[in-house]
């Protein structure tokens, strides 16, 4: 089997150690986690997970089954990048004088479909929201002139067809 991305969604209670047990999970098949993010979803008291990972579709459906060992954990699920919608949003810090001097930069950032978030005396913010060759593109572009600081997030997904979550929730709950 080949390796391809896939994103993989946990809906879980938020309890502290269930992240290090996800982790865990990664560390033990020697599988990267390219990108992580948590966030609370779209149901009340319910954490989402959104995992990317590399590897082949046989080891992510045997990962996303121990991840549903977790207690915690209420429903996993696991996509290609075909079968969701995602993006990443990335901050760039850079030194103010090059806003005015560089007309270059002035390209960039009206190329790149960026905003500025904020303008000081000694740097301004950049705002970037895309898919990741998207940020790393614009990233290249302004490595030449010095990023002072560089920070991005990770993979925030929806899937094109519906969840069951919201049904599978409502039979978890009715069982307790």
């Amino acid at each position: 089997m080949k390796k391809q991305r896939f994103t993989i969604s946990v809906y879980s209670e938020n309890n502290v150690g269930l992240l290090n047990r996800i982790s865990g999970i990664f560390l033990k098949r020697h599988i990267n986690v390219e990108s992580l993010n948590v966030s609370k979803s779209e149901i009340e008291n319910v954490s989402k997970f959104t995992i990317v990972v590399n590897t082949t579709e046989d080891w992510t459906r045997k990962i996303v089954a121990q991840i549903e060992k977790q207690i915690e954990v209420i429903k996993a699920f696991y996509h290609t990048d075909d079968e969701t919608i995602f993006q990443e949003s990335a901050l760039f810090k850079i030194a103010s004088h090059l806003l005015f001097d560089e007309r270059q930069i002035q390209n960039i950032i009206k190329e790149s479909n960026s905003q500025i978030v904020t303008v000081s005396r000694d740097f301004f913010v950049l705002a970037k929201t895309g898919r990741r060759h998207e940020i790393d593109e614009m990233h290249d572009q302004l490595e030449p002139f010095g990023i002072m600081q560089f920070v991005r997030s990770g993979r925030i997904a929806v899937t094109k067809s519906e969840m069951p979550i919201t049904t599978i929730l409502e039979d978890f709950y009715q069982d307790k």
